[in-house]
């Protein structure tokens, strides 16, 4: 008790000594807090006067240190194309500009350039490019920045292409042309410079258009109008350096910078040589935006509203003069010239397609071609399509049509988003087999001239691609619904061209009907009704039962027939009992098993890269498969396309697999038995190779042909395109 009487005589006394002292320590206290404030004050204008443009410290030139530069610019990239040597000049003018305020400059032919390659490291990198590009003949580029502006067109309306592909990319354009020609006046900088937005590519100023028509241009001569421009750059440039973020004038809207005041004035003074209608629907093209696109209720288009549409679509005959962007509803491309007179649900609506006219050809009133990544990887060396590795075809010589742009289904991963025509029967007006295949041809090797002088094109695919040696009809809709399917595959067989094609299994009778083809595909999404009906989303009612005589239907070929199998995780990936049997229902040669391609987003799906299988989730989907069908093995795997191959035991002999294809051999197959009138049959196995050992399943090399050179694109984001 003693003791805890003491205790608290000793707290008490140190309490009454703390209040009667609490003058001090609140003054105590009240000094540590103002010597901390001074000295934090003092810190932090010392900060500031170290990066106050007139320290000490500062070059004279008004550019930050070397070391503010490697924070905010690296260097100035400046590309050129030019026809007559005036948009070089200028670069080098440029160039000479930005040596004298002390920074790394290049000076590159947009010729000489590889833009799939560069222009997505120089996203990841700190330097600027600038954009020096004049117009030629009737709006094209010069022939120096053809490629490079085609590439950039086809990554700006390819939507498998992601949004932000050239995120980080800081650029500045200035487009050389003349006002005399009205209707292609700056056409190629004013493209450029949306292409590279819509990429997510950041804008450091306003477009600058220079004009070689004296009377027009804003400063006399296109002279002046760089040198006005130039002057612009370089003081914006040492406010990069110096560390200012805002890009251009901070209003840059739906890829058109909307500067204020004066500025905004002068950047639209050159546009007056196009008429307000025009220029207000290239803008709307031009400009539609991802989320407005997606805003949309429905982008699909249902044979019976063909009518509607089309009658909407020739009450405004300007639409489609521009190539659009990425959408649902947007018109990219040019309406098909020749088209035959509109006779409302009878004609197809192949002008309202979204199909961006760089990549994508429209063939008369009903057809498409398209120049595969597959084709361009392989003209490079770099390898080739999974059909490469499991049948032997030369990617760079395949080309990739249809006859038929309409389809039955409306699958959840289609990757054309569904902005083509969809319909259970024929019910427009048709064009003949030998005038679609004459511009498919045509077509395709227009393509591929344009990749003549294009960096790492090697000379020797180049001529071989010339001469199309197989045809892939799987481009997007229904090949089989033309009614004039047999006559259109014996011309590619007669052209000796081989045939690959694909079908949704809707189409039963006219499988039946069918006429030998190198190798039949049908698509089989789903392996139960209702999973089907999720999937696929078909037209026809009795769908199911359409499905299951398809499948039967296969069973009947004697020549080579596959099912593609795609894998979409949460929605058909753990049925592998239900596909064993419909594998046993139709007894197909091949199985190809792919992990499904995210195409992007779109109103009318709800597909995301949460439904992207991996592809070790793939291998082992087709292992636990092979274990359900003893007379399958596991051939070939394409990696890169995360895609593997089952074969029927019946093409592995002698220990060996043959899943390739002797092309020469079918050729002589099949026109055997057109000169008989089809009494001379002939089956899969007449005309198998054997696999080569890189391309089976196993293999260090994983699907990848040895003899090209596997190029791997640093920070890339993750490609969605392929065949």
């Amino acid at each position: 008790l003693d003791v805890s009487m003491d205790m608290w005589s000793y707290f008490h006394t140190c309490l009454v000594s703390i209040w009667l002292h609490r003058f001090y320590i609140y003054s105590a206290v009240a000094f540590g807090i103002s010597l901390w404030i001074v000295i934090q004050f003092t810190t932090t204008r010392t900060k500031r006067k170290v990066t106050e443009p007139g320290a000490a410290d500062k070059l004279g030139n008004g550019c930050a240190p070397p070391q503010a530069q490697e924070a905010h610019v690296a260097g100035v990239k400046i590309f050129y194309g030019s026809q007559t040597g005036t948009a070089k000049r200028f670069a080098k003018a440029l160039a000479e500009a930005v040596i004298s305020l002390n920074l790394p400059v290049e000076v590159i032919n947009m010729r000489d350039y590889d833009p799939e390659d560069g222009l997505v490291e120089e996203a990841s990198s700190r330097n600027l490019c600038v954009f020096l590009v004049a117009t030629y003949t009737e709006g094209q580029p010069p022939e120096s920045a053809a490629w490079f502006c085609k590439w950039l067109e086809e990554a700006a309306s390819d939507f498998r292409v992601g949004k932000s592909f050239l995120q980080g990319l800081r650029y500045a354009v200035f487009g050389l042309g003349n006002s005399a020609y009205v209707d292609h006046y700056n056409t190629v900088g004013r493209r450029m410079d949306r292409w590279l937005w819509m990429l997510s590519a950041s804008r450091i100023m306003t477009r600058a258009e220079g004009d070689c028509n004296v009377a027009q241009s804003k400063h006399g001569s296109i002279e002046a109008d760089f040198e006005a421009w130039k002057a612009k750059f370089l003081t914006r440039l040492q406010a990069l350096c110096k560390g200012e973020k805002k890009p251009c004038s901070g209003k840059c809207k739906k890829g058109k910078c909307k500067s204020s005041g004066k500025q905004s004035k002068e950047s639209s003074d050159h546009e007056h040589g196009t008429s307000e209608h025009e220029n207000s629907e290239a803008e709307e093209l031009f400009e539609t935006s991802s989320e407005e696109e997606a805003g949309g209720t429905d982008s699909v288009i249902d044979v019976e509203d063909l009518g509607n549409i089309m009658g909407h679509m020739k009450a405004k005959p300007g639409l489609g003069h521009f190539q659009g962007s990425r959408g649902s509803h947007s018109i990219s491309g040019h309406l098909c010239q020749g088209l035959p007179t509109l006779t409302g649900k009878d004609s197809f609506p192949t002008s309202h397609l979204s199909l961006p006219s760089g990549s994508y050809k429209l063939i008369g009133s009903h057809s498409g071609v398209k120049l595969c990544r597959w084709t361009k990887s392989m003209l490079r060396g770099r390898g080739g399509c999974y059909k490469h590795t499991f049948y032997g075809i030369e990617s760079h010589r395949c080309m990739e049509a249809t006859p038929s742009l309409a389809c039955a289904n409306k699958c959840v991963f289609c990757w054309r988003h569904h902005t083509n025509p969809v319909g259970t029967e024929w019910r427009w007006k048709m064009d003949q087999p030998e005038v679609i295949l004459q511009e498919a041809i045509e077509k395709h090797q227009n393509m591929i001239r344009q990749f003549k002088g294009v960096s790492g094109v090697k000379a020797a695919r180049l001529e071989e691609a010339l001469a199309v040696k197989h045809c892939a009809l799987s481009l997007v809709g229904e090949p089989i619904m033309y009614p004039h399917i047999n006559r259109f595959v014996r011309l590619l067989h007669q052209h000796g061209i081989s045939t690959f094609l694909v079908t949704n299994a809707q189409f039963p009778e006219e499988i039946r009907r069918l006429e030998p083809v190198t190798q039949l595909y049908v698509s089989v999404d789903a392996s139960t009704k209702e999973s089907l009906r999720r999937i696929d989303r078909p037209l026809f009612k009795d769908f199911w039962q359409r499905f299951l005589d398809s499948l039967k239907a296969l069973a009947e070929k004697q020549q080579r027939t596959v099912y593609r199998l795609t894998l979409v995780k949460a929605w058909n990936v753990d049925e592998l009992k239900a596909y064993a049997d419909l594998i046993s229902l139709g007894k197909p040669d091949f199985i190809e098993v792919k992990g499904v391609t995210y195409c992007g987003e779109s109103s009318a799906s709800s597909l995301t890269m949460a439904n992207v299988p991996w592809h070790g989730e793939v291998v082992s989907f087709v292992q636990e498969l092979a274990r359900l069908l003893p007379e399958y093995g596991i051939a070939c795997e394409h990696e890169h396309s995360n895609c593997l191959l089952l074969a029927h035991s019946k093409f592995q002999v002698d220990g060996e697999w043959r899943t390739w294809i002797d092309y020469g051999r079918f050729q002589e197959l099949v026109r055997e038995h057109e000169r008989s009138g089809g009494s001379r049959t002939f089956t899969a196995a007449e005309y198998m190779a054997r696999t080569p050992g890189w391309a089976l399943f196993g293999a260090r090399e994983r699907g990848f042909d040895p003899s090209d050179v596997r190029f791997q694109r640093k920070n890339k984001a993750r490609d969605l395109s392929g065949c």
